[in-house]
């Protein structure tokens, strides 16, 4: 459900000469320049009673009425979930997300998610799309993920996405022995016959992995990955398109393999991985309320860290 905020501005004289758009962004910074062209060109913002095109060059002096039609996550159940939230203040929240918990409600997922979890900790984040999160995980991958408690913040976080400052780094378990770091720079789009699934495709969105090696087993290799853009799948399709998909993924990893000469103990504990190895282990941003840079990270979940304890003594 939507409710409409009416904002009034008197557009002062030291933004004369400047497009409408972007004196609005400067008026009323809790929204993005995308979202106040749309309400421009909706109608939804008028200068001196007229709608303007979001290029018109202002004067300055003008009256601006703004009626911000705000989404509320009301369709969205608030549900008492525990939450492991390793931060928080009065603009963010880093929560440490467990594997199998979906971050968003969709089909087949219309509740037990994070952002039901969210609301229930947080009542006021219904006013902010999403309940604050900008960003995802899959659903079976572990680690940090970022929520704004106030639409300044979100639209903070957003641009910082935008412009790549965000710090991301994760831990990834893949096949095959890598002998060196690398990066791929690849595009990625939706898969040609599994809408279901993403692959490299050349029309598809620049998506760019750095890896480097974190530890090296006989069979497998633990990877440092850090990424530039945030395309879904974007780890999982990459490492597969160079042929060392990460071990349990369901999706891309292929069939499954066991090393020769494994142990008893290594066949069943790779057996019993049923999701992709892959951990969200550090996150770092410009902290919208302080400016300053902050990082965060979270330690292995018990069975990552099981798998890589049995790799260590095989090896």
């Amino acid at each position: 459900m939507n409710s409409t905020r009416v904002l009034t501005a008197e557009i002062p004289p030291s933004l004369a000469g400047r497009r409408l758009d972007q004196a609005l962004s400067e008026l009323f910074p809790d929204f993005s320049r995308n979202r106040l062209q749309s309400w421009i060109k909706n109608g939804a913002a008028r200068v001196d009673g007229a709608v303007l095109s979001p290029k018109h060059r202002i004067l300055g002096g003008e009256r601006v009425v703004l009626h911000a039609e705000v989404e509320e996550t009301t369709a969205v159940e608030s549900q008492d979930i525990p939450l492991a939230i390793l931060y928080e203040d009065d603009a963010v929240l880093i929560i440490d997300k467990p594997a199998g918990l979906v971050v968003h409600p969709a089909a087949g997922h219309r509740d037990g998610t994070l952002q039901n979890a969210l609301l229930h900790h947080a009542p006021g984040l219904a006013g902010i799309p999403r309940c604050g999160i900008v960003h995802r995980l899959d659903k079976d991958t572990s680690g940090l993920l970022m929520a704004a408690k106030t639409l300044s913040v979100h639209k903070s976080l957003v641009e910082q996405l935008q412009t790549r400052t965000v710090h991301r780094e994760y831990l990834a378990l893949v096949q095959g022995a890598i002998t060196a770091g690398g990066t791929v720079d690849e595009p990625i789009g939706r898969h040609r016959t599994d809408r279901k699934r993403f692959a490299v495709r050349e029309e598809g969105k620049p998506a760019v992995t750095h890896y480097r090696i974190a530890e090296r087993f006989p069979h497998h290799t633990l990877l440092r990955v850090k990424l530039e853009t945030g395309r879904t799948h974007q780890i999982r399709v990459h490492m597969a398109h160079i042929h060392h998909p990460l071990v349990g993924d369901p999706v891309y990893g292929g069939r499954l393999k066991i090393p020769a000469g494994a142990s008893e103990e290594l066949i069943t504990v790779i057996r019993n991985f049923k999701r992709q190895a892959l951990h969200a282990e550090k996150l770092g941003i410009i902290h919208p309320a302080t400016g300053e840079y902050t990082e965060w990270q979270s330690p292995l979940p018990a069975d990552f860290s099981g798998l890589l304890a049995a790799l260590r003594e095989q090896a």
